[in-house]
């Protein structure tokens, strides 16, 4: 069983999503459902309801090539089946993620046999 992650910090976020963390700032400003809590120091804390949100905005804007108003409208529109195509793209990911160090975990063990 995999465990989720409570907090993701914008550069992991930034990572995961292979884009600047000046990107995830900018979706932040432009994307009112896009609210990480702050740490003491200020800051940004991102839960899986952010990282949802971040897919649905990854996809339209970068994948899609929606404008960020478009992408704004579309989440207001579309939510639900956004919502649902973002959460298996996540899955996906997970399972290929699985998948590769799997198979570099028994490329490894073969070797040292």
């Amino acid at each position: 069983m995999e465990i989720k992650k409570l907090y993701y910090r914008i550069g992991e976020v930034a990572e995961i999503f292979n884009v600047p963390t000046s990107t995830i700032r900018y979706w932040e400003s432009e994307f009112d459902v896009l609210r990480p809590r702050k740490s003491t120091k200020g800051n940004r804390m991102f839960t899986e309801r952010d990282m949802r949100y971040l897919q649905m905005i990854y996809q339209l804007v970068k994948v899609k090539g929606y404008t960020i108003q478009g992408a704004k409208d579309a989440m207001k529109t579309k939510f639900d089946s956004l919502e649902k195509n973002a959460m298996m793209i996540r899955t996906l990911s997970d399972a290929k993620r699985f998948l590769t160090d799997l198979d570099k975990q028994l490329a490894a063990k073969q070797k040292s046999l």
